[in-house]
């Protein structure tokens, strides 16, 4: 995750969309690493409603962003 507050909406929109579109998941499942927040992603996308399709998105712009840290390399 790149920042606390990613988390947190990540999270909040999981907990939104378990019943309709992560029903198959564990109850007390969050990801962690950036490909299960990927696929998770992806689930809300494929089963849920336009508003998800816009939260999906808005989350994905948040995940993209670049970091203000600098890098191992520098």
């Amino acid at each position: 995750m790149s920042s606390p507050v990613v988390a947190d909406a990540l999270r909040t929109l999981v907990d939104e969309y378990r019943a309709t579109c992560l029903w198959f998941l564990r109850e007390d499942y969050y990801p962690t690493s950036a490909t299960e927040c990927d696929v998770v992603l992806r689930y809300i996308e494929r089963y849920g409603d336009l508003r998800a399709l816009g939260r999906v998105a808005e989350i994905r712009q948040w995940l993209s962003r670049p970091s203000n840290a600098t890098s191992a390399a520098s």
